[in-house]
C-alpha cells in the first residue's frame, strides 16, 4: 500500500497513467476510492493521476488535530512536493473542492486548472448554521426514507444528524443499501478536531476567493443543498465556468460520474495524441476500497 510521509503523517495515495498531472481530492469523511468507481479510469487515459487519502481518512494517518483547510493544504503541498509535481490540475468535491481552491489561492504558479465540484467553503459556515438553511431539511428528508424518524429538536442538531446518518446504509453509487464502515468515521469524528477545524477560514476570505484567477469550472447538482455557496461563487470567482447537473444533488462523483467525468475532460482538455509514458511516469496501485 503506497505511502509517503508529509507532515510528520503517513499518507496513503494511488498513482496511475501517464501525461500532464491532475490530482483528485475527496471529501469529508470519504477516502479516495470515490474516485475510483469511474472517474479516475477514464481520466487516467488521458492524464497522470494522483488520488489520496487525506489525513485521518481511509488508509492515512489518524491525528489528534490538524484538520484544518490550511493544514490540508500544507498536506497537499508536501504531498507534491515528495512525487515531484511541480504544477497540475487540482479536482476537488465537498470538502476536498475547498482545499483545492485553498491550495490554488496560495499555490497559483502550481495550478493549471481548477475543477470545484460542490464547495462549501468555511467562510460560509454561519450560512449553514442557520435553522432555516436548506440542507437541514435534506438530512432529515434522507434519513427518513431509511425509516429514522428524526426528533424535532434534533433537525438542526450537526452531531446528532452526523452520527445517526454513519448508522444509516450509504446512499450514493454502486454500493447503495450496504453497511458503512462506521467504526473509524465515529472515531474520527468524536476523537479528533475534525469538525472544529472545518470551520476554520484562514486565509481562505470571502474576498480572498475574488482573488483566484486560475480557470475554474464550477460544479454542483442543481437539487444541492449547498446552492448558497454555488450562487456566491460563480459571481466571485473571475475565471469561472460554471455548471449545474441536471438532476443532481451534493454528491456528484458517486450520483452522476459520467457526465460529471464528461465536464472535467471538456474543461481540462485531452492531449492530441495519447501521450507515451515518460521517466516521470508512475503508476502505483493500492487497494481503493469504498468505506
Amino acid at each position: 500500500m503506497p505511502k509517503v510521509k508529509v507532515n510528520g503523517i503517513d499518507l496513503h495515495y494511488i498513482a496511475l497513467g501517464h501525461g500532464p498531472d491532475v490530482i483528485l481530492i475527496h471529501g469529508f469523511l470519504g477516502n479516495l476510492a470515490v474516485w475510483h468507481l469511474q472517474i479516475a479510469p477514464q481520466l487516467r487515459k488521458y492524464y497522470r493521476i494522483t488520488t489520496y487519502d487525506l489525513r485521518g481518512h481511509g488508509y492515512s494517518d489518524v491525528t489528534p488535530s490538524g484538520y484544518t483547510p490550511a493544514q490540508m493544504v500544507s498536506d497537499l503541498t508536501g504531498l507534491l512536493d515528495t512525487l515531484g509535481i511541480k504544477k497540475a490540475t487540482l479536482v476537488g468535491h465537498s470538502f476536498g473542492a475547498d482545499i483545492a481552491m485553498y491550495f490554488a489561492y496560495k499555490n497559483p504558479q502550481r495550478v493549471q486548472k481548477l475543477v470545484a465540484i460542490e464547495p462549501g467553503l468555511a467562510a460560509l459556515v454561519d450560512e449553514r448554521k442557520d435553522p432555516n438553511w436548506e440542507g437541514w431539511a435534506y438530512w432529515v428528508k434522507k434519513l427518513e426514507e431509511v425509516g429514522l424518524t428524526v426528533p424535532e429538536d434534533k433537525r438542526t442538531d450537526l452531531d446528532y444528524l452526523l452520527e445517526t446518518s454513519l448508522n444509516t446504509p450509504k446512499f450514493y453509487g454502486p454500493a447503495r443499501g450496504l453497511p458503512r464502515n462506521r467504526e473509524p468515521l465515529i472515531r474520527l469524528i468524536k476523537n479528533t478536531t475534525l469538525i472544529q477545524d472545518y470551520e476554520v477560514v484562514g486565509e481562505l476570505t470571502l474576498n480572498a476567493v475574488r482573488t483566484i484567477r486560475t480557470p475554474t469550472l464550477l460544479v454542483y447538482g442543481e437539487k444541492s443543498h449547498f446552492m448558497g455557496s454555488y450562487r456566491f461563487l460563480k459571481d466571485a470567482l473571475p475565471n469561472c465556468t460554471p455548471v449545474l447537473l441536471p438532476g443532481g444533488e451534493h454528491f456528484g462523483p458517486l450520483e452522476q460520474p459520467e457526465p460529471l467525468t464528461r465536464h472535467i475532460l471538456d474543461f481540462v482538455g485531452t492531449p492530441l495524441a495519447d501521450p507515451q509514458p515518460s521517466v516521470h511516469s508512475r503508476e502505483v496501485w493500492g487497494a481503493p476500497t469504498p468505506r
